[in-house]
Order: structure tokens, then C-alpha cells, then sequence
């Protein structure tokens, strides 16, 4: 049986590219906006912190998970809302790494582990809207205990600190992920799968995404009505389910093509009859024909470094 988590999470393709300890005293506040940023995880240590990611507004507090896998605009803030004149626009880096927001000689009352994570894969963007903009996840055991090695091991002067926890991260990354059942999301694909009924359809787009699937037969697979199963996922995962199995089609294409198969081996794979529909469908979706696709993959370079915002 495919796991559609772990389908998305493979083809996402993650790795930590940045983490940073921040800290904060007193009233503080940071906001920015950045139009394509590297998803965002952060591990709250110490206090709590308010965050406005686009228009969703959450308290974390110590020992929560706040995972932000596409951001646009953002702020970040003291529990007692700053005036205007407190807000920056990026922390102050101290002289011993951390990065500080508000006063700068004062004890601190809030600390955070934060990591920006880099999404190797071409198709990020698409992906991405397959999962919730803010994930927000608090008690779990498995990623507590996670967060205490990362935490562990940011304090500490071993070889090879860096590494571990950019690996760290990453398996939180994962593990959040996959705890959706604790997580306050938005609509997306976590909150598809914690319904058992989309979760079954979701699971047989994954599994077989070259059937000709339709809205009745995925509403036969969750054993609902067709008009249930449409409003019932449209609303869970915020996309209808045909526009859901065509993201999830034209990114499996993607990766096909970058594996260097037949255009006509890529469109049976994905569910087209022939290699002519396949190629309208890929054209209209990604405004290129998989040809091109596959000319442009091939030469394109490593790429330009991430840039990583000023979040606390």
C-alpha cells in the first residue's frame, strides 16, 4: 500500500539548509515578506511567541512544533503585543550566535530553534499546495523527545554539531508531518488523511494514479454519496478531487521526465491514453510540453542558494 505521506515527502526531496537559535526579551516584534520561501519549521524552548502566517494567527508555546510549509507574508511577536515602534524587520545577532529580538542586554524570555529547510525537488511549489500553510503540533511524545535532541545537541561543542541537527530536523519535519491527528492545520493533505473515508481515495490516487479515476469511483472508494465525497474533500483538502489527481499526476510527470522516460511511458504511467493528451494536459498545467520539460531539467544548473527570512 502507498503511503501518500511519504509519497509527497519523497518528492518534496527536503533538506535543512539553515537553523538558528532565537531569542527574545521583553516587547518585541518581526515581520517580513518574502515571495517564495523556504518552508519553515520552528521549536519553541522557552515562552511563547504569536505568529501571523498570511491570515492565520496562533499562539505556540514551550514545546510546541510550528511547521509553516509555505509562507508568504509573516510576523512573529512577544505574548504582550509590541508597540509600533518596537516591531523590526530582523533580529540582532549576538555575540555568541543566538539571535536576538527586543531588548538586547535583558535575560531572555523566549527561546526557539528555528530551521529553514530547502525543497531540492523542481515541483516544490506545486507540492506544496497539498499541504496545510501552518501546522501547530503540541503533546506528542515521539516529536518531544525528538526536540530534546535537537535542543541537546545545539547546546553542544561536539563534531559535527551542525550536521546532526540539520538530520534532526529533518526527521521532525517528517514526523509532524505524519501526526496530523495532533496538529491544528488548515485545509490540506493532513486533514484529508485524519478523515478514514478521503483518506481510503487518497490512498488509491497515490496508489494508482494511472487509473481513469472519477469523481464517483474516488466517492465509491470513501463509501459516500457523490455529492458527500466532493464537499466533504473539497473541504478537508481545499482543492476538489480532480484538481487534487491532476497536482498529483503532473508531479509524478515531473519526476518521470527527469528520469529520462518516454514521453508516451509518462503519460500511460499517469493516466493518459496517449502521449497527445498527456502533453495538452502537461502544457496547459506547467505552460511548457514535457519535451521542453525535459530539455530544461537537463540543462539547468544547481540554482541559486535560498534566501532565508528574518523569522523568529
Amino acid at each position: 500500500m502507498v503511503d501518500p505521506l511519504t509519497s509527497v515527502v519523497t518528492l518534496l526531496q527536503p533538506k535543512m539548509s539553515y537553523t538558528k537559535i532565537v531569542t527574545g526579551a521583553g516587547r518585541w516584534g518581526v515581520r517580513g515578506k518574502l515571495e517564495e520561501a523556504p518552508l519553515c519549521c520552528c521549536v519553541v524552548l522557552e515562552g511563547k511567541i504569536r505568529y501571523t502566517v498570511d491570515e492565520s494567527e496562533l499562539v505556540a508555546e514551550a514545546g510546541d512544533f510550528l511547521l509553516i510549509p509555505s509562507m508568504s507574508t509573516f510576523s512573529a511577536s512577544s505574548f504582550e503585543a509590541p508597540l509600533e515602534s518596537e516591531w523590526q524587520s530582523e533580529p540582532v545577532v549576538l555575540e555568541n550566535g543566538e539571535h536576538r529580538n527586543g531588548a538586547v542586554s535583558a535575560e531572555a524570555d523566549v527561546r526557539s530553534l528555528v530551521g529553514f529547510c530547502q525543497l531540492t525537488s523542481p515541483d516544490a511549489a506545486l507540492l506544496l499546495t497539498l499541504l496545510p500553510k501552518v501546522i501547530l503540533i503540541r503533546g506528542d511524545a515521539r516529536l518531544t523527545a525528538l526536540v530534546q535532541l535537537a535542543i541537546d545537541e545545539a547546546r553542544s561543542q561536539r563534531p559535527a554539531r551542525e550536521v546532526v541537527i540539520e538530520r534532526l530536523l529533518e526527521v521532525l519535519l517528517i514526523e509532524a508531518l505524519r501526526s496530523s491527528n495532533n496538529a491544528v492545520t488548515s485545509p490540506g493533505l493532513l486533514r484529508g488523511l485524519a478523515d478514514i473515508r478521503l483518506a481510503n481515495a487518497i490512498r488509491r490516487i497515490h496508489e494508482s494514479p494511472e487509473e481513469p479515476w472519477t469523481v464517483a469511483l474516488l466517492a465509491k472508494e470513501s463509501a459516500l454519496s457523490r455529492s458527500s465525497f466532493f464537499q466533504r474533500f473539497s473541504a478537508a483538502l481545499g482543492v476538489t478531487p480532480m484538481d487534487y489527481l491532476l497536482s498529483w499526476r503532473m508531479a509524478l510527470a515531473k519526476r518521470f521526465l527527469e528520469q529520462k522516460k518516454a514521453i508516451t511511458e509518462v503519460a500511460a504511467l499517469v493516466g493518459y491514453s496517449s502521449s497527445s493528451t498527456f502533453t495538452v494536459a502537461f502544457t496547459r498545467h506547467t505552460g511548457m510540453p514535457p519535451g521542453q520539460y525535459s530539455k530544461s531539467r537537463k540543462n539547468a544548473g544547481a540554482g541559486n542558494a535560498d534566501e532565508v527570512p528574518a523569522m523568529s
